[in-house]
């Protein structure tokens, strides 16, 4: 197996580019990093896992500005978002972000996606959250079109634009990989509409084959790539039997010098599997 990492970038952790190179100076092929635009101060919306909000949550940094300084100081990495929110997102401007990051990275970019779950700050941005999932299917068609068409145009519900030029392109083609976060149903059709990944996250090993079973159904013989991973030997063993190609450890969210030594941890316990 490949393994990566999935965490929440900070001002109170380790910087990017730090993170990036000792990532690949430990065998690791990929980061993907979480995104919260903000947090409102009046949220009623409860976090999925259910507890308290933690302090990481709301001090992420933007997820392409904090990847293009991972970048340049990068070889191989993979850098994804997990997961941009794209319903909190204009698609023209977020199709240029991805293309750019996808040129100046050398095609290294997966486009991890969602719908959220902070209704109050997907309200912030004029998202109604009982429509959230025809807006993320709308922007995503439409960035499609910019990727792929010299001349894109789309008229939708949510998104309109006559014919317009939008460059540059991705170097990946027809365009960086998709990853598609959420546990039921629709992002299942999502990832069968976009040929896409399915990037369940904070799923227990034991639960994975189960819905996996549910996601062949639905979508065929797409990748599944668990993100916030567990690193525990069960479940390593768990994601072998699987057959899994990537998996995405959870990373905590620290200073530097605790970074490193997480990432140490990592790297011990999945050198059998790799």
């Amino acid at each position: 197996m490949k393994f990566g990492v999935s965490t929440f970038l900070t001002d109170e952790g380790i910087a990017p580019a730090v993170l990036g190179r000792a990532l690949e100076e430990r065998g690791f092929d990929a980061l993907f990093v979480a995104e919260h635009t903000h947090i409102p101060v009046d949220r009623r919306s409860p976090l999925p896992a259910g507890g308290e909000l933690p302090r990481k949550y709301y001090r992420t940094l933007d997820p392409f500005v904090a990847l293009a300084a991972v970048a340049p100081v990068t070889r191989n990495l993979l850098l994804g978002t997990g997961i941009a929110l794209v319903v909190e997102r204009d698609p023209i401007v977020t199709a240029k972000e991805v293309a750019t990051l996808d040129l100046v990275s050398g095609g290294r970019v997966a486009f991890g996606v969602g719908a959220g779950w902070n209704r109050e700050e997907m309200r912030n941005h004029g998202t109604e959250p009982r429509t959230r999932g025809r807006l993320l299917d709308e922007r995503m068609r439409a960035m499609i079109a910019l990727w792929t068409q010299d001349e894109a145009e789309f008229h939708g519900e949510f998104v309109d634009f006559d014919p317009v030029f939008c460059w540059p392109k991705p170097v990946q083609r027809p365009h960086p990989p998709v990853y598609v976060g959420g546990g039921g149903e629709p992002a299942f059709e999502r990832v069968a509409a976009y040929g896409a990944t399915w990037l369940p996250s904070r799923v227990p090993a034991g639960e994975l084959g189960g819905r996996m079973r549910r996601l062949r159904e639905v979508a065929g013989d797409a990748p599944v790539v668990p993100y916030s991973a567990s690193h525990e030997p069960a479940a390593l063993e768990t994601y072998a039997e699987l057959g899994l190609e990537r998996v995405l450890l959870d990373l905590p969210t620290l200073p530097e010098a605790e970074s490193l030594r997480a990432l140490d941890e990592l790297a011990a316990a999945t050198a059998a599997y790799r």
